[in-house]
């Protein structure tokens, strides 16, 4: 077996109108980058957008970056109750299948932390052979809800959502992801494994 890792393409869009005006620095997208740059041992190539909150947008930014090959599509920012917050609905509209786990899975870890958890609405969905996660808007909240929560030894206390991404981009017709454990490791049935190269 060779140990040559797949290339991924990942489009990552940062979802306000503040940030998208310069009102203030997105961080959003560098948190992005620097958690995916950790977690993944792949060739990564980004496709960044920074929007404003509107629906027709950001609906039109998730296909453009399915369209361009991006085999995982991350969102960040406008998951709230809020009047502007509607990246949900603009994520939902472009679907072929909704994965609703993802979106339960990011509560559970975030009610570990605040009781407004709940009030975040984070969707997850499928679009042709791509997998398109909302994450939440703040950085550290981004690294939770994607590595989960470990104890003061390092043991995985409540499983984050980046766990199951491999496996579902393997089950739609992606590229192989490989994490870095130590960051994230990823779960598949054993069948579903690629042999580890020597």
């Amino acid at each position: 077996m060779s140990n040559t890792y797949d290339s991924v393409k990942i489009g990552l869009v940062s979802i306000s109108d503040r940030a998208s005006t310069g009102v203030y620095e997105d961080k959003g997208l560098p948190a992005l980058q620097d958690w995916l740059g950790r977690a993944l041992r792949n060739p990564l190539q980004y496709e960044t957008r920074l929007i404003a909150d509107e629906e027709a947008l950001i609906s039109q930014t998730l296909i453009e970056l399915v369209d361009a090959g991006c085999a995982l599509v991350l969102t960040t920012g406008g998951t709230g109750p809020a009047p502007r917050d509607v990246t949900p609905e603009a994520t939902l509209a472009v679907a072929d299948k909704v994965m609703p786990g993802f979106g339960e899975q990011m509560r559970q870890i975030s009610l570990q932390f605040v009781p407004t958890a709940i009030l975040s609405r984070q969707v997850a969905v499928i679009r042709g052979s791509s997998l398109v996660i909302n994450l939440p808007g703040q950085p550290k909240a981004i690294a939770q809800t994607l590595e989960g929560l470990k104890d003061a030894d390092g043991q995985q206390q409540v499983p984050g959502i980046f766990a199951a991404v491999p496996y579902c981009v393997d089950l739609i017709g992606g590229p192989y992801l490989q994490t870095d454990e130590a960051v994230c490791k990823a779960f598949r049935p054993k069948g579903a494994e690629r042999p580890s190269a020597g």
